[in-house]
């Protein structure tokens, strides 16, 4: 990759991550197969270069539908090089969303694994794709496989020239809270900015690995692959967390250093599978964000591992990935806190007024954020773009508090508070008392409508065991920790509560379904 200036490959994100691993170095670990950098810096030039090839305009957007994969590795960082924007797609996404992203964004090719294919459906042929497949199947516009391409590729071509500040490297869906997909527009620069903070708190180098259990179309997923190729570490792909223990025996054989995971993963994990009873001789971190782990789990683990440092973030995908950390030397006394801002980002917590609030007080605000890492909006949206971006701030729409040392408690989502018997509660404080019950392996609390209360406190439970725990055991758990407000008025005792791929659990989803149960 020797065709562009130094200026240029510092612009080109893609350039900027595969600039540090020695070429005999592992880059991607997937099942037993080891991919170097050597291999993966070829095969992203050719693929390049094919791209190019094709006169895609600067800035086209191209589709990538595949788990993680050294397929989705190579086509992402091929894409971005080519100064096009790679979108990933949920691969647990519906019909008519898949549909919604690909009219949205426009796209002429779609990078899908064969496995996904009847997944689309005829999208292809409707939506006017051409496919590019990771082996070779006669179906609809799937004419060529990534290995063809790369094979085929001519000389190298050089990529045009990046304005890293304006030119995107990624347009990546979410639907946050209202279950309609919006996609972030992430700009080199959001990427480069974020990928250097984190590698930095989190003491990266050459010798970690991670083990990659979370998806790469969902921005904590991709800033693992980011944040170890910056600094010439590698990933190692699993694919399998509803079958948790190949993932325990996984970090074991591949020797990874570190895990990463939302809630779920770790309330799984110690509720059940052996991850407590387990030795893990290369571990050295923990990572957890996308929403709150409750605070007993946190130091269920940190007794188990005490030797392993905890890594507590907050993010969104607007953001890139991350917004602040909790340093894990502070979870002592900070426990429960999202901590303070990364070195780029400047974080305040906002009340209605447009005043900060009082740290050190009870003053309830939104947290605002401002910095390299933050998306200049939504693609094609300005309506929401407007409403979340504010003269160059994200409005994340979640609220907090702050203490007197400036660390940041979050409360609760703006829209997640439940109005009952004339009080605003906040679900959050209710799960961490019920998650506390050792019986408890998951809690999501959420408001039903009440004829009497307005909206009656509702709690959904996975035991560790059926039978283990009653309604009123946990009733008389509450009782001791909270007014009788904040107690559930109805407790539902399921064997799994619903999540997405990324095991994130929507409380609108549930809401429709056990608004009226029990």
């Amino acid at each position: 990759m020797s065709r562009l200036s130094a200026n240029e490959k510092l612009a080109n994100v893609a350039e900027f991550l595969l600039q540090s691993g020695s070429d005999d170095a592992p880059a991607v670990v997937e099942e037993d197969r080891v991919f170097s950098y050597r291999r993966l810096r070829e095969d992203v030039e050719r693929l390049t270069s094919a791209l190019l090839q094709r006169r895609l305009r600067k800035g086209a957007i191209v589709g990538l539908f595949s788990d993680n994969s050294f397929f989705f590795v190579t086509a992402y960082l091929a894409i971005v090089r080519a100064g096009l924007a790679v979108c990933p797609i949920p691969t647990d996404a519906s019909f008519a969303i898949m549909k919604e992203i690909f009219a949205s964004t426009r796209m002429s090719h779609l990078f899908i694994r064969s496995k996904f294919l009847k997944r689309l459906g005829d999208l292809d042929r409707q939506c006017g794709l051409t496919l590019v497949t990771d082996i070779r199947l006669e179906l609809g516009n799937a004419t060529e496989t990534l290995g063809e391409l790369i094979a085929n590729a001519a000389d190298s071509a050089s990529p045009p020239t990046i304005d890293p500040n304006r030119d995107l490297a990624a347009v990546m869906f979410t639907s946050g809270s209202t279950g309609r997909p919006k996609g972030v527009m992430v700009t080199h620069k959001n990427i480069r900015t974020n990928t250097q903070d984190i590698a930095h708190y989190l003491s990266l180098t050459a010798a970690d690995r991670v083990m990659v259990a979370l998806p790469f179309y969902y921005c904590f997923g991709t800033s693992l692959l980011h944040s170890h190729l910056m600094v010439g570490g590698s990933v190692a792909l699993n694919n399998q967390f509803l079958v948790p223990e190949q993932v325990l025996d996984g970090m074991v054989s591949k020797n990874c250093t570190n895990l990463a995971g939302v809630p779920s993963t770790y309330q799984i994990l110690l509720r059940s599978t052996s991850f407590k009873q387990r030795t893990f001789p290369a571990l050295r971190l923990f990572q957890q964000a996308g929403g709150k782990l409750p605070n007993a789990l946190i130091q269920e683990i940190r007794e188990t591992f005490p030797k392993v440092k905890f890594f507590v973030m907050y993010g969104q995908t607007e953001a890139t990935a991350r917004l602040s950390f909790l340093p894990p030397e502070r979870l002592e006394d900070k426990l429960g806190s999202i901590g303070r801002g990364l070195p780029s980002t400047s974080i305040d917590v906002m009340k209605k007024d447009g005043k900060l609030v009082t740290p050190g007080s009870d003053e309830v605000g939104e947290i605002v954020a401002s910095g390299g890492n933050i998306s200049p909006g939504y693609l094609n949206d300005p309506e929401e773009t407007a409403k979340y971006f504010r003269q160059g701030r994200l409005h994340t729409g979640d609220m907090a508090r702050v203490d007197e040392d400036g660390f940041i408690f979050i409360v609760d989502r703006e829209r997640e508070f439940v109005k009952s018997m004339g009080h605003r509660v906040s679900p959050k404080e209710i799960e961490e008392v019920i998650a506390e019950m050792p019986e408890v392996v998951e809690v999501v609390v959420f408001g039903a409508p009440d004829e009497l209360q307005g909206e009656a406190l509702r709690a959904l439970i996975v035991p560790r065991e059926p039978g283990l725990i009653t309604e009123d055991d946990v009733r008389l758990h509450c009782v001791r920790a909270l007014p009788n407000f904040k107690v559930p008025k109805s407790i539902l005792f399921v064997p799994s509560i619903q999540k997405n791929n990324i095991g994130k659990i929507s409380k609108s989803t549930l809401k429709l379904i056990y608004s009226t149960a029990g």
